[in-house]
């Protein structure tokens, strides 16, 4: 990033008083990272991840995580602290970021998971984990047949085309006998009000943002992602969380000799950008207050 961009990027920026905490959500691709590097750097802090597929310690490239080299100029948390086929939820998030709120380092917290960012603001359910066999059955369903398990009011309030939200829904309800959206409205007070933070989300042109997308797999190509994805064929399967991470499916397909290189790159860029509007809505919809950032122009 040149001082040029720098300058003109800190500019555009609300104001960030000592020690306050700053929220940066958005859409993948769309600059998050560089942004909360920039910020550490500058007003000083810790950069915390809020991106699920980031939590996992065989993915660096294949999730964008963060470099060793950019981990290297700021602290950065909960990033890569997790084994591919550990448990981890929400919840866990949650947990584990509570106590960076109060150890007096500023948290800067980035990432494109909006289920983190509203657990943290808004509250979250306290709601009992899924046994192991409920979790084996859903597995074993399609999608349609977990959306017709799914109460009208729950099915309202999450994306109906995201197996992971479908799904845990008819996992709640099996698993307690009551249903996502009962829970949710007797969620207990959040951990942090959003008006004590810096609250900054990505609102940036569509095309600028689908030709970035384009882009970043192909350098993820040239950095090593089929190298990375590769190292995990043994261990690969396609139920754990780990490996719905966009372009792990599609790369294991090409090692596995059922699609070529090029049908896993537009796969895997299709699914990025289908993913990217999700987010883009999801974002807009739930953070109308927040302070709206455009690297694009």
């Amino acid at each position: 990033m040149t001082e040029p961009a720098r300058s003109q990027i800190l500019d555009s920026l609300p104001p960030i008083p000592d020690g306050k905490p700053v929220l940066i959500a958005g859409p993948t691709a769309s600059g998050k990272s560089a942004l909360a590097l920039l910020i550490a750097e500058q007003f000083g802090g810790v950069i915390v991840n809020a991106d699920a597929s980031q939590v996992y310690d065989c993915w660096r490239v294949i999730s964008a995580r963060p470099s060793a080299e950019e981990e290297a100029r700021a602290p950065h948390l909960l990033y890569g602290h997790i084994s591919y086929d550990q448990d981890y939820s929400t919840g866990h998030w949650l947990r584990e970021v509570k106590p960076l709120l109060t150890d007096g380092a500023r948290p800067i917290i980035v990432g494109g998971t909006g289920l983190y960012f509203s657990a943290l603001t808004e509250g979250m359910a306290d709601i009992p984990p899924t046994p192991s066999e409920i979790r084996a059955e859903a597995d074993s369903l399609t999608l349609q047949t977990l959306i017709a398990g799914v109460d009208a009011q729950t099915l309202a309030r999450i994306d109906t085309q995201n197996r992971a939200r479908v799904q845990r829904a008819w996992e709640v309800y099996n698993a307690t006998g009551r249903n996502l959206s009962d829970w949710q409205d007797s969620t207990p007070p959040p951990v942090l009000d959003v008006k004590n933070t810096v609250p900054i989300v990505f609102d940036v042109d569509k095309q600028w943002l689908l030709d970035r997308i384009t882009r970043r797999f192909d350098l993820m190509l040239d950095t090593g992602a089929l190298t990375e994805v590769e190292r995990m064929r043994d261990r690969y399967d396609p139920s754990l969380p780990a490996f719905k991470a966009i372009g792990v499916p599609e790369l294991m397909a090409y090692i596995d000799g059922t699609m070529t290189l090029d049908e896993a790159r537009e796969r895997a860029t299709i699914s990025t950008r289908q993913f990217a509007k999700r987010q883009r809505t999801w974002f807009r919809a739930r953070m109308k207050n927040w302070n709206r950032v455009d690297l694009s122009k």
